[in-house]
């Protein structure tokens, strides 16, 4: 009778080390992308007010409105299709938690105007040089995009075209 106690009990123990075992933990490493700003790994969002977009960090896609709708895509529209990501300035949206960060956009939009610049930012990354060379020809003839050598890095930097000098 007891060999029968221990065989169950064994039974029962392979059992739950079998189930234990098929518990899957789900670990998301979402990295930035190159041209994010380096700080804010844990960030979903960023705002482009340049170009009156967003990037979603998980999903590696730009949600922008196409005049009916908002898209996600994993490129920008064509229209934008020379914006350097590099120079041009990310909004991290540290205070928005959701999936419709749009629903925002009438705030971010009147708070951070095209063109808009605060604190200088470093990349998360380097440019690719094959993409470099495709921007420093954009670069000639955009002046709005600033300097293209300096990836918001202060201490090459001699003013980032926001008034502050440091």
């Amino acid at each position: 009778m007891k060999a029968l106690k221990l065989i169950g009990i064994g039974f029962l123990l392979f059992f739950a080390v079998g189930a234990h075992a098929q518990i899957s933990i789900h670990v998301d490493l979402v990295s930035p992308p190159q041209w994010g700003p380096s700080g804010y790994s844990e960030v979903r969002y960023y705002y482009l007010p340049d170009v009156e977009a967003y990037y979603d960090v998980p999903s590696a896609m730009f949600i922008y409105f196409n005049g009916v709708t908002w898209i996600h895509r994993r490129s920008l529209p064509s229209r934008y299709r020379n914006y350097d990501l590099y120079n041009g300035y990310k909004v991290v949206m540290t205070d928005y938690r959701g999936n419709a960060p749009y629903s925002t956009f009438k705030n971010y939009k009147s708070k951070y105007k095209k063109g808009y610049r605060g604190e200088p930012q470093k990349n998360y990354g380097e440019r690719a040089e094959r993409e470099y060379s495709h921007e420093r020809e954009y670069s000639k003839g955009s002046s709005s995009q600033g300097n293209k050598h300096d990836n918001g890095n202060k201490k090459n930097s001699k003013g980032h075209g926001n008034g502050k000098n440091k």
